[in-house]
């Protein structure tokens, strides 16, 4: 198989060349360093051409219907005219580290449709509902020239703050019959969500998912108000009969005109720019101390001693730091 160039990939990734835009996804998640080098390479010569695209992160407790949604959201954009790129998150396996990656198979109209593009990809373990290299596919599906990108995450609960920092708008699914209306829906996710859209009406009757509306409507007065001024909305429909989707479209229109007239949307990714350049530097340098550690890690171990202090004292000895 032939292994192309930085500028080779560049130039297909930019033509919008589907096979090496997989190709240079892969390489961004190897984690060898070699290929973490040539990634962001590319990455670096691609920026200029990123950064145009809509982000939205979707999630929601599983079996709340994402991928079905965004098998109807995707297409309903791109009869639009819009390219779609779909990057969902399947969690790994704590002991094997397999992922079924079956997103594919559950947005089939999807997958076949030219303007859109699905990448799979597994958490291997990273917290946060995302893929560790989530943030570097979404800017090559950007350079590629993909108009939205929807991150569909695992649906930890508790833990969506990674995609919230890399994304422009959060929408959380929400499903009629999960028993208590708030049942699995924490302070945290509520305040970092812009739209809550209430899916599989169909199935569970219009009046229920009315019910649940009025409630969430009510919970969201509660919270504190997001700095653009931005009020959380909450619409109901179906992913499965395309009920609502529209709406739902009309009102990340909304989002994005009320974030770009009032400067909130390059303010919001000058930040998330700054907190990847932290979240970078802690990664080199926890992998940096782990190789080192690694090479004497027979000599340290000890059963008898706390392990905290064995840390400790090895962190002073080799990188300086007292704590």
């Amino acid at each position: 198989m032939k292994t192309q160039t930085i500028e080779e990939l560049a130039e297909g990734i930019l033509s919008g060349d589907r096979v090496l835009l997989s190709k240079s996804i892969t390489l961004a998640e190897s984690s060898l360093p070699e290929h973490q080098k040539q990634a962001h390479l590319l990455i670096q010569r691609l920026m200029p051409h990123t950064g145009k695209s809509k982000r939205i992160a979707i999630t929601g407790v599983p079996g709340v219907g994402k991928s079905t949604f965004i098998e109807g959201f995707g297409g309903l954009l791109t009869e639009k005219g819009l390219k779609v790129a779909v990057l969902a998150i399947d969690p790994s396996s704590t002991l094997s580290g397999g992922s079924i990656l079956g997103d594919k198979t559950r947005m089939e109209d999807l997958a076949r449709n030219p303007n859109a593009y699905i990448r799979p990809s597994a958490t291997g373990g990273y917290l946060g509902g995302i893929a560790s290299r989530t943030y570097e596919a979404m800017l090559l599906c950007e350079a590629a020239g993909f108009d939205v990108v929807l991150i569909e995450t695992v649906g930890v609960g508790q833990s969506e703050t990674l995609v919230h920092d890399m994304t422009d708008l959060f929408l959380f699914l929400q499903i009629p019959g999960a028993g208590d209306d708030l049942q699995g829906i924490k302070r945290g996710i509520m305040e970092m969500s812009d739209l809550i859209f209430i899916n599989k009406v169909d199935d569970f009757g219009l009046e229920k998912a009315k019910e649940v509306k009025v409630t969430l409507a009510r919970s969201l007065q509660f919270l504190p108000q997001k700095d653009s001024g931005w009020k959380r909305k909450v619409l109901m429909g179906s992913g499965l009969s395309g009920k609502g989707l529209e709406e739902v479209w009309e009102v990340i229109t909304q989002f994005y005109e009320n974030s770009i007239k009032g400067g909130f949307l390059d303010q919001k990714r000058s930040q998330q720019h700054r907190l990847r350049i932290s979240e970078y530097i802690k990664e080199q340098v926890v992998n940096h101390a782990m190789y080192l550690y690694k090479k004497e890690e027979d000599e340290l171990h000890s059963i008898e001693d706390n392990p905290y202090l064995i840390a400790r004292e090895w962190v002073r000895e080799n990188l300086g730091i007292n704590q």
